[in-house]
């Protein structure tokens, strides 16, 4: 839907020379652009055990291009938990301005590691954290790699988006604390990242089951005390797992226990899939609501929007489109 709203901007901060813009789940958001796609980039990386295969998507046109690196979860599904998962996001996100990179990380189905003999597995949480930051140390080379890229993303714009065991990645790369059985307390926040989106993230590592922390001995150290760098989370009021925690809000811990600046877009009857954002018509999303996904996604896109682009009114328009709402499906908090 088309409506016409001042003030939004297009890729790179330009305005939109004709001023309009469109609804996405009743949120106003830039006018959608092609994209172009470009999968697999292979990169050899120094004691990785197999290569870093990435998926890069971008608008077909524009430059000064905001960047998102995207994580995805560690669900059960062969390729969700890939390069080829998360389409609902990475293509929205595309469509409307940034340049969209999303790498397989070693828990992925697809490469088979989750039983191997590292202390890490099946999670690997070291290795996702270390997988970003690769990818932020080579953006030179993946825009010389993907052609038509050359020039075109803005390294001082760079976001960090994931679901689930992505959400936990993206935490640890704003601050949040976490401590290796052997090397101790570790920091594994990035400061080329200036704000990220956590959706359905683990919440603090003192909350989970005996079995639980059984299971991942680092993962039982998880706070957020130090996660200082500004944030949206995302919370599904009905994703509660009791394997994991006896606490039913403990996937929105990340914003209650950490500083601001913080937001908290909870979805109201959500699960865990979050009306299913790892995949189009994926048969393991329990809650599916096509709704819900257009709400998150463009709630997402103006909060980076706006994160990244200091000024630009997007989050502020989007907060009140939502409240502004007859039957909103889920309601923001900040601080």
């Amino acid at each position: 839907m088309r409506i016409e709203e001042h003030g939004l901007r297009a890729a790179g901060g330009e305005a939109v020379a004709s001023r309009s813009s469109f609804l996405e789940g009743g949120i106003p958001v830039s006018r959608p652009s092609a994209v172009t796609t470009f999968q697999p980039l292979t990169m050899a990386v120094p004691g990785r055990p197999v290569a870093l295969q990435v998926k890069v998507s971008a608008p077909a046109t524009g430059k000064e291009l905001p960047v998102i690196l995207l994580s995805h979860g560690h669900g059960s599904s062969n390729h969700l938990s890939s390069l080829h998962g998360y389409a609902p996001l990475a293509d929205f996100f595309a469509a409307h301005g940034f340049v969209v990179i999303q790498p397989t990380h070693l828990d992925s189905t697809t490469l088979g590691l989750r039983d191997e003999n590292d202390p890490e597995a099946s999670l690997h949480w070291r290795s996702r954290v270390q997988d970003m930051t690769h990818l932020l140390g080579h953006l030179d080379e993946i825009q010389t790699t993907v052609p038509g890229l050359r020039g075109r993303p803005d390294s001082s714009r760079i976001a960090v988006v994931g679901h689930s065991m992505g959400g936990t990645t993206a935490t640890m790369l704003l601050g949040q604390g976490v401590t290796d059985p052997v090397d101790g307390p570790l920091d594994l926040a990035d400061d080329r990242i200036k704000a990220g989106i956590a959706m359905a993230p683990a919440g603090n590592g003192a909350d989970l089951t005996p079995p639980a922390k059984a299971q991942s001995p680092a993962m039982r150290t998880l706070t957020f005390g130090t996660m200082t760098k500004p944030a949206l989370i995302v919370y599904g009021d009905n994703d509660f797992n009791p394997a994991f925690s006896a606490c039913r809000d403990w996937r929105s811990d990340a914003y209650f226990q950490s500083p601001g600046p913080k937001s908290l877009l909870t979805l109201f009857g959500a699960q865990h899939s979050l009306g299913g954002v790892a995949g189009y018509d994926a048969k393991e999303t329990k809650d599916e609501n096509p709704q819900r996904v257009a709400l998150l996604r463009a709630m997402s896109w103006a909060y980076l929007r706006s994160q990244l682009y200091p000024g630009d009114p997007a989050w502020a328009r989007a907060v009140d489109a939502l409240n502004r709402t007859a039957q909103p499906l889920g309601k923001v908090e900040s601080k």
